[in-house]
């Protein structure tokens, strides 16, 4: 038993790690839903926590927010989304659609769902530069009918409450934040979501952390940022390049929060699984082909180790979800051949995993059964990740072809 024991030791601790990484994350909800009513909280971060070069425009002041919402074939998305974000109970805010060269009539629906609303601007990208990725070139084009002090950047399939703009200036300054990312309600409908999203989001969370971990990252690879919804000050924006500095990588927020860190400003996380929600994919097909697009090309830049890391990154990738279905193979295969200390390993290590999951499924509000979705979502994304190396730095992405930095 204690040698199977020890050599259920990763299984046992990492997730205890990950837990306590995670510890202090703090919520949209810590903050009051009407920031006008807290102007001083606004100009006035909490004590201990470093203030941001802008915390506000000025005290009892409400700074125009810009919020850049790209769009390409966003049809089945763009009117919900534009009309959750017209929702806000912020009083000071512009809203820039920029129709990235779609196919479909997302421009049209936009322009509709924007109801003459002389805040919301719809506009049509150019043609898509050479160099650039479509994304970083619609945030580019929005910028120019950018205004605001402050930056919230948004994907099109999401979905805003109207609380989230007021809380989330407030805990920028809160926290002390050039950028600040949210993790919102990720919302899962069919099987494979269900099954593979769980195992993404506890790899990301295992390498990055929560708050904490990102606040004090000592290097640029340490931190994360939440490309569904991050908002920045303009000063930092400015100060990393905007998204030209990242316009041929696949994973644009991660560079951009490595690149505010690496101008020395602060990077930060908050939950709001109240204030955003998102449905990433909404099946297997669609969940191939967005993980496959990111998760090598744009996942070896977080890499630590620099070249060698990188060389062994496929390992750690791939590694990473198979860890998690191995003792679930092994375990009816030691109790057919009735081999003790590889049939107690493999028991320790699944129930190790099952209650992470568990505890994780408690934590995102769904039910807990889903955790035993775990070791099949684990091997599809070990498949998936090995489609994603074998195609390197080669990502497309709805009809579009580009090569990752």
């Amino acid at each position: 038993m204690l040698p199977a024991l020890i050599f259920a030791l990763p299984w046992i601790v990492l997730p205890l790690v990950v837990a306590w990484r995670l510890r202090g994350t703090p919520s949209l909800n810590d903050v009051p839903a009407d920031a006008l009513l807290n102007a001083d909280a606004i100009a006035t971060p909490t004590a201990g926590v470093v203030p941001s070069r802008h915390a506000a425009s000025a005290k009892g002041a409400a700074p125009l927010v810009s919020v850049i919402l790209p769009a390409r074939n966003e049809a089945a998305h763009i009117a919900a989304c534009v009309a959750s974000l017209r929702s806000t109970t912020w009083p000071n805010w512009q809203l820039v659609v920029v129709n990235d060269g779609s196919t479909d009539n997302t421009g049209q629906l936009a322009r509709a769902a924007a109801a003459g609303d002389t805040r919301v601007t719809v506009i049509d990208a150019p043609p898509l530069a050479d160099g650039w990725f479509g994304k970083q070139w619609a945030c580019q084009v929005g910028m120019q009918q950018a205004h605001g002090e402050l930056l919230l950047f948004t994907d099109a399939d999401t979905r805003h409450q109207p609380d989230l703009i007021a809380r989330l200036v407030q805990m920028r300054a809160l926290r002390g934040a050039d950028l600040i990312s949210v993790s919102g309600e990720q919302e899962m409908v069919t099987f494979w979501e269900r099954a593979v999203q769980p195992v993404v989001f506890a790899l990301i969370l295992t390498r990055f952390g929560g708050a904490r971990a990102i606040e004090s990252a000592r290097t640029p690879a340490d931190v994360v940022a939440n490309g569904q919804c991050f908002m920045m000050t303009r000063e930092a924006y400015n100060a990393v390049g905007g998204h030209e500095a990242v316009r041929d990588t696949v994973a644009e927020d991660l560079m951009m929060a490595q690149r505010t860190v690496q101008v020395g400003r602060r990077v930060s996380l908050v939950l709001g699984r109240d204030q955003l929600s998102t449905r990433m994919y909404d099946g297997l097909g669609s969940l191939i082909k967005g993980w496959r697009k990111n998760v090598y090309a744009g996942g070896r830049m977080a890499m630590k180790g620099g070249w060698l890391g990188r060389l062994l990154f496929p390992l750690a990738l791939t590694g990473f979800p198979l860890a998690i279905a191995l003792p679930f193979l092994v375990l009816p295969v030691a109790a057919l051949v009735q081999h003790d200390v590889t049939f107690w390993w493999s028991l320790i290590a699944a129930g190790c995993m099952l209650l992470a999951f568990a505890a994780a499924a408690r934590f995102g509000r769904v039910p807990l059964w889903r955790s035993v979705l775990a070791p099949v979502g684990a091997l599809a994304f070990a498949a998936i990740c090995t489609s994603a190396i074998v195609r390197g730095q080669s990502v497309e992405w709805k009809g579009r072809a580009y090569r990752s930095a």
